[in-house]
């Protein structure tokens, strides 16, 4: 079969389409014919050699963690009926809070029989694989935080996957939402999906901007999807006794906060170590993501599709920082 592999660490250049033999299910396992495969910052991290203290990756090896299909075979102690059922699931090799984001890009995939959801009629496989990732972690952040019909909410990263998901999920909780994103496109993207405000990140006042939006009220509810020192920064966009929910690095590397500002002013932080450690249950939020599809309370917003042998395209709009929501590989 056909798949992507990493040769060596480096740009999106080393990424190769190869012949690679089809995987087979081990027990508990199935082999899914793959129609669409998800596209993360954490694989373009990981392709370039950072990031694999935490994830050990060793090339060549086939990126990706998450996939959408149709089931062709199954392993020893799985229902048959699995066969021919169209399914979202993160890779055999993946898991949230651990495991590697490898085996997607690819033809055929191993997944684990437990991790796989039916994908519902009127939700296409690019959809779906979207949602693997990105309605897990939205649905799931979104309910740690405990967003009510009064909050004030703040989303860094609010042009991606996962941020043009939480922009719809505080909406239909009642809140007022501010959208911070870099560049027009995503700007207006996240004021089209129902934000309040809008705020641009690449100008030097834009904690001030996200405040005056608020009429000079603190933000009760940070979902920092960005990090760096835009995560850090915007603690100072927060009212005492706020909550922050750090959960990305799309701008190089998670936030480091002022933890000592924050327990000054009665601010809770919930990092992503938190979350994967916590005895939170990922797995139903992806069909609740799905559900929501199909009945068309949520929209996927899948910004870019690239064939499987332009992977190295796809890896290359990520790192411009061109990319808008979510980019999926079709097969």
């Amino acid at each position: 079969m056909r798949a992507v592999e990493a040769k060596a660490f480096g740009g999106p250049e080393v990424l190769t389409v190869t012949e690679v033999a089809d995987p087979t299910a081990g027990p508990g396992e199935v082999v899914v014919e793959v129609a669409a495969a998800d596209v993360m910052f954490l694989d373009v991290v990981l392709r370039s050699g950072s990031g694999v203290d935490f994830f050990p990756v060793t090339p060549p090896y086939v990126p990706g963690g998450a996939v959408a299909g149709v089931v062709r075979a199954v392993g020893a102690g799985v229902d048959a009926s699995w066969i021919g059922r169209r399914v979202a699931t993160a890779t055999a090799a993946s898991a949230v809070g651990g495991g590697k984001p490898v085996g997607g890009y690819a033809e055929r995939a191993l997944a684990k029989a437990e991790a796989l959801t039916v994908i519902p009629e009127g939700v296409d496989f690019t959809q779906a694989a979207a949602l693997v990732h990105d309605g897990r972690t939205a649905l799931t952040v979104a309910e740690v935080a405990g967003i009510g019909p009064d909050s004030r909410v703040l989303i860094t990263a609010a042009g991606g996957g996962v941020g043009t998901l939480l922009v719809q999920v505080a909406k239909a909780a009642g809140a007022t939402v501010v959208a911070a994103a870099r560049g027009r496109a995503k700007l207006q993207l996240a004021q089209r999906l129902g934000a309040d405000a809008v705020v641009d990140y690449s100008e030097p006042d834009w904690t001030d901007r996200v405040r005056s939006a608020l009429g000079g009220a603190g933000v009760d509810i940070v979902f920092d999807g960005a990090g760096g020192d835009l995560g850090s920064r915007a603690l100072a966009t927060m009212a005492r006794g706020a909550r922050i929910i750090g959960f990305g690095n799309a701008a190089g590397g998670f936030a480091d906060f002022d933890h000592e500002d924050a327990a000054a002013r009665d601010i809770t932080i919930v990092g992503l170590l938190e979350l994967t450690k916590s005895d939170i249950d990922w797995e139903p939020a992806l069909g609740r993501a799905l559900a929501s599809v199909a009945a068309g309370r949520l929209e996927v917003v899948v910004g870019q599709t690239f064939p499987l042998d332009r992977a190295s395209a796809a890896h290359a709009a990520i790192e411009a920082r061109t990319a808008v929501g979510r980019t999926v590989l079709t097969v």
